[in-house]
């Protein structure tokens, strides 16, 4: 047993009856088991309890044991003077102050169904993939459960996109740029090429995007990667560059991406290229994913988009290689992009302008297949159908958020495992 449990068993009313008696054997009807509160102070707010025809109202406080009242030195703390009852998993010592104050203390072992300490156990203890993992099943997923998790995702993601609004003067299509700059950048490079894109004034982008091989120059330029020019395509970039960089008054700041434990076609060489190819192609690439009505529009966008004809046979500068092939996007990193970049930016952009879309934005998630990685593979295993996307980032991002630490009291799931243990 453990304080946070026995906070939670009390918060939801997880008894086998509720016939209770304080240590006394005085009968004790609970009015109102009161407000959790999870900040400093009594555990439970503004409760209300009878007690031998009386009512009385004011703070609950839990502990393991009765002693732990005196560990956590409240006597002394104000803010533990308005206490009605006293809530303890075990009584192993009378406190003398609530006997001479005639303040009830009320122990719950005998309460509580023993099969709900023994799956808390299993839940908590263990090195599973997830602490349920030998007990869940679809069953146990509550209606609503993968829409409210997308939806949670969508609001934090939707901050971010607000701060670097704030930071870039409401600029969507520059935190749009910035944004898919980092999706394009991987885990390895995501950050880097994020530093990148925000080095470089929107309105340059602008003016250059009618010239492919001026975006790649200046997004190879920043990288640092045409000082020492091996080809003729090198030197032509160079020359770019260098046009561009006096023209606009480019700082020498230089980004360096990352090569080592990358496959070649996700080489920032290539990433990069396909970047400059994407604002080359879609002038009015902004209107087009905000006005996107399906997930089949948003695909269109990408679908063509490739390095420019200096990859065909090569994935770094000056080296030729004997895969001989057009750099285009995969479908899964598409699906990578919309998922990542694409939808919370529709979402933030609707807000923002105080249209409601989370339905619609929904939607694009149930009509994208769920995403192929390890977690979504452990997920899988425990019986799961993984069928959307919205399953799939749901189930990634309740990973991340309570499973990970193992934060089953405040799980919807772990909430229904050991609710359907008590049968109430």
């Amino acid at each position: 047993m453990t304080e946070k449990l026995l906070q939670y068993l009390w918060n939801f009313k997880v008894f086998k009856h509720f016939d209770f008696k304080d240590i006394e054997g005085n009968p004790v009807e609970i009015l109102d088991f009161g407000k959790w509160n999870t900040d400093s102070g009594p555990d439970f707010l503004t409760a209300k309890i009878k007690i031998n025809n009386i009512i009385f109202a004011g703070n609950i406080e839990l502990h393991v044991k009765s002693s732990d009242w005196i560990f956590h030195n409240h006597s002394q703390d104000p803010n533990y003077q308005n206490i009605i009852l006293h809530v303890v998993f075990q009584n192993d010592i009378d406190i003398h102050e609530f006997k001479s104050n005639h303040i009830p203390t009320l122990e719950l072992k005998n309460y509580i169904e023993e099969n709900i300490l023994w799956k808390y156990e299993k839940l908590v203890s263990g090195n599973q993939f997830i602490p349920c993992e030998n007990i869940i099943s679809s069953d146990q997923i509550p209606f609503n459960f993968h829409e409210e998790n997308v939806l949670k995702k969508l609001e934090e993601k939707s901050s971010d996109i607000e701060k670097s609004l704030e930071q870039f003067k409401n600029n969507f299509e520059a935190v749009l740029f910035h944004n898919l700059a980092y999706s394009f950048g991987l885990k390895v490079n995501a950050f880097i090429f994020k530093q990148i894109a925000e080095s470089i004034d929107f309105t340059i982008i602008n003016k250059i995007r009618q010239n492919e091989t001026q975006l790649e120059a200046l997004l190879f330029g920043i990288s640092g990667w045409l000082e020492n020019p091996e080809d003729e395509q090198m030197k032509i970039w160079k020359r770019e560059f260098d046009f561009i960089k006096a023209k606009f008054l480019i700082s020498d700041l230089k980004f360096h991406p990352k090569f080592l434990r990358l496959r070649p076609p996700n080489f920032p060489t290539i990433r990069l290229s396909q970047l400059a190819n994407l604002y080359h192609q879609h002038q009015n690439l902004f209107s087009k994913i905000i006005n996107a009505k399906n997930s089949g529009e948003l695909f269109e966008i990408f679908n063509t988009i490739k390095a420019s004809e200096y990859w065909d046979h090569r994935f770094n500068f000056g080296k030729t290689s004997t895969v001989d092939q057009p750099k285009t996007l995969s479908k899964d990193f598409i699906e990578l992009i919309i998922l990542n970049t694409i939808l919370p930016l529709k979402y933030t952009y609707h807000r923002y302008h105080n249209e409601e879309i989370a339905g619609e934005i929904l939607n694009f998630y149930k009509n994208i297949p769920g995403e192929k990685n390890s977690v979504i593979n452990d997920w899988k295993k425990t019986g799961l159908k993984i069928k959307t996307a919205l399953e799939s980032q749901s189930l990634i991002y309740h990973f991340k958020n309570s499973c990970e630490e193992k934060n089953c009291l405040n799980c919807s799931i772990g909430f229904k495992i050991l609710k359907e243990s008590s049968n109430v």
